[in-house]
């Protein structure tokens, strides 16, 4: 069970263009609440559909050196006894003009009471001109037989600010595993997916106000042959409010 909501956040927090709290001349420290209506990473929803409260601290060097924890709810079904995805962040960001950036990292995604589900990952941001290439791989996923896998999610994503202040952000990924995981109804597997969003942001009384529209290629029978649930891979709006200290 894969995140990615964490990559987003890692580029922000390290960005010149975020206020972060300064604690000395070298370091600041980077705090942010999200209420949103869905948990979706990568196109899936890691709540069943419900709301998340998620919330996370970065600590930022002028080295471009950070570090940090990021929380929120999840819930999986059946029966499994973890509410909470628990990660922890590290990473290196190099901003070589005002358009042209690269940001490199790792995550450990724990999942308390469920340690079968913690994984790790290494990623690789570029950014120019608004766009960003990203690759985030994995070699200690687990498939449905508890074995570890390979897994690699690539995305291109574009971000723009449109008239009003408006935020535009579009974003097409691939996730990628090792073994076939996804079966629909006609007994043919996959080892992979699409997924895509795009998203409208706009600050107001200091609040960012989010609606999103996030949807994959997986049919019902793949996205329930995998995740148990036919409607946890499907089309859905979600909106979201933020707020960085």
């Amino acid at each position: 069970m894969k995140r990615t909501a964490l990559l987003a956040l890692a580029l922000a927090l390290a960005s010149s263009a975020v206020q972060a709290i300064e604690l000395t001349d070298d370091f600041g420290l980077q705090l942010d609440l999200t209420l949103a209506s869905d948990y979706r990473t990568r196109g899936v929803s890691q709540t069943q559909n419900d709301p998340a409260v998620q919330a996370g601290a970065t600590l930022l060097h002028a080295t471009g050196l950070y570090a940090g924890i990021w929380t929120s709810n999840v819930d999986y079904g059946f029966g499994l006894k973890t509410r909470q995805e628990v990660d922890y962040l590290a990473g290196w960001y190099w901003q070589a003009t005002d358009d042209l950036s690269l940001d490199l990292g790792y995550i450990k995604y724990t999942y308390p009471r469920e340690g079968q589900f913690n994984q790790s990952e290494v990623y690789a941001i570029l950014g120019a001109y608004g766009f960003q290439v990203a690759a985030q791989y994995s070699n200690d996923a687990k498939n449905l037989f508890g074995e570890k896998q390979d897994t690699l999610y690539s995305y291109l994503s574009y971000e723009a600010t449109l008239l009003l202040d408006l935020g535009l952000t579009l974003r097409y990924g691939r996730n990628d595993f090792k073994d076939p995981l996804f079966w629909s109804n006609d007994g043919d597997s996959s080892d992979h997916y699409r997924e895509w969003e795009a998203k409208l942001t706009r600050e107001f009384v200091g609040v960012t106000w989010g609606l999103s529209y996030i949807d994959t290629d997986l049919s019902e029978s793949e996205c329930a042959s995998y995740y148990g649930f036919t409607d946890v891979c499907s089309a859905t709006w979600v909106a979201s409010l933020s707020k960085s200290f």
